[in-house]
């Protein structure tokens, strides 16, 4: 199935909704990524953190659905795991065609290269890394994908991100070098086709406020970990879950 043409005009204007205005080089390299690629910045295809642009899972088997790739197998590397460590380095193979040889990545994941909210999910994002990696290379895409950072995890050393409009702490900001908490959760609500109104409810009753803007730091960190767990494990019980929100709040015990 393929989808409506990506213009760079729709991705551009999304763009500086979601993020501002973009730089020269910056957006030279969206021009290239939708020309080239047809990555979508609506379909999450692309992720924009401390003036880069990044490329996520979702969009990456998109356009290898659309290059009508063959298959992608994954492997685990026993000998260089370590269970006790929670250490995982997985092989990824990707065949773009009947007779392709396979284009391999590999990709590991340990508790100190992965954001402490989501530990314990070590072993499935070393097997995405390794299948990222394993598809930028038979596909040509030379930037990183958000996943090798550490989904929603820290920047690159040396980044930084807008401090808090409203104090140490807002939900909204970070000053540690990390991205802001609501571009985490933009970037979980694209990447697993949530609906943002349910989410924005789902959270506010999880935080125990009337709306998400008046629940604590703490709580929305916790409370974007706890989603990204549910999608990971189960998306159509999370979407379930959310979809009961539809209900007016009176109707809720």
């Amino acid at each position: 199935m393929k989808r409506h043409v990506v213009s760079f005009r729709s991705n551009l204007k999304l763009a500086r909704q979601l993020w501002g205005e973009p730089s020269r080089i910056a957006l030279r390299s969206l021009r290239e990524l939708t020309v080239r690629y047809s990555l979508s910045v609506a379909a999450g295809d692309l992720q924009f953190l401390d003036g880069r642009w990044y490329v996520t899972h979702s969009g990456l088997l998109q356009l290898a659905l659309r290059k009508g790739c063959r298959g992608i197998s994954t492997r685990l590397q026993e000998r260089l795991s370590d269970i006790g460590s929670s250490r995982w380095v997985f092989k990824a193979t990707v065949f773009k065609g009947a007779s392709s040889k396979g284009f391999v990545g590999y990709g590991d994941a340990d508790p100190s290269n992965v954001s402490s909210m989501v530990h314990g999910a070590e072993l499935r994002i070393a097997e995405t890394r390794a299948v990222n990696r394993a598809l930028r290379k038979a596909y040509g895409i030379g930037l990183c994908s958000v996943e090798e950072l550490g989904a929603f995890s820290s920047l690159p050393k040396g980044s930084t991100s807008p401090p808090p409009s409203n104090g140490s702490h807002s939900s909204n900001g970070s000053g540690n070098g990390q991205p802001r908490l609501r571009d985490q959760l933009c970037l979980l609500i694209r990447q697993y086709n949530l609906d943002s109104n349910l989410v924005k409810a789902y959270a506010a009753h999880f935080c125990g406020t009337e709306a998400l803007s008046g629940a604590s730091r703490e709580l929305v960190e916790s409370f974007i970990s706890h989603l990204s767990s549910a999608a990971k494990e189960n998306r159509d019980a999370l979407v379930c879950k959310l979809n009961s929100y539809l209900q007016p709040v009176e109707a809720r015990s």
